[in-house]
């Protein structure tokens, strides 16, 4: 599940990463290589562990798949997580930064406007 689960949202972030040119400049490519990161992880454990149970890799428990599901989500909560503070860090868009710039401007003539009135 966690191999699966990881490969989906890689390809989704994938696929508006090309068809998206917004996407792109939010810098998603970055979410593309956390994704595919954890599906080549994912990967190399499925190996690993086919190798040591054999046929009994594909008839997991219920316990197992639930556990498994909520590890993969957590790993695609925790990239989108990862995201979005290196967003917050380089503002690609400077969006974070002119709305900062434009609060201290608005505060600066607040004072200016109480100062010339007193």
């Amino acid at each position: 599940m966690t191999l699966l689960i990881s490969t989906i949202a890689a390809i989704i972030a994938t696929v508006i990463w090309y068809v998206n040119p917004k996407a792109r400049q939010l810098k998603c490519g970055i979410l593309i290589w956390l994704y595919w990161g954890a599906s080549l992880m994912w990967l190399g454990d499925a190996i690993f562990e086919y190798a040591e149970l054999k046929a009994a890799y594909f008839t997991p428990s219920a316990a197992d798949m639930l556990n498994d599901t909520f590890l993969g989500l957590s790993v695609v909560v925790i990239a989108l997580i990862i995201w979005v503070v290196y967003m917050l860090i380089t503002d690609p868009l400077g969006t974070l930064k002119s709305e900062l710039f434009l609060k201290h401007n608005e505060n600066v003539s607040k004072k200016d406007s109480f100062k010339r009135a007193n």
